[in-house]
């Protein structure tokens, strides 16, 4: 009898080691939450800043010779694509992905 209550005082005790353990390092995992996101939040920022940017000088560069006013409203239409042409290096992986 004696022996089965050192059993059960002894599960106690591991699971009170465990409990401790694991709030230690939930602890940890939230701090790393809440660093990564405020790392995402930055970065994001970044990217939109960016866009912004490229956008701007989209707008700056000119327009192309030949096109005028009424046509650079509508969409233009374009070629369709060869699939047996050679794929620029920058987009093989979006093809491969099935991006295009």
């Amino acid at each position: 009898m004696i022996s089965e209550f050192q059993d059960l005082s002894d599960k106690i005790d591991r699971l009170a080691q465990l409990t401790q353990s694991l709030r230690a390092e939930n602890y940890l995992l939230r701090q790393a939450n809440t660093l990564l996101s405020t790392e995402n939040l930055a970065f994001k920022e970044r990217l939109i800043e960016a866009q912004r940017r490229v956008e701007a000088l989209l707008d700056e560069l000119p327009k192309p010779a030949g096109a005028d006013e009424s046509a650079a409203d509508e969409p233009a239409e374009e070629a369709p694509l060869d699939p047996n042409a050679p794929i620029p290096p920058h987009l093989a992986h979006a093809r491969r992905q099935g991006a295009l």
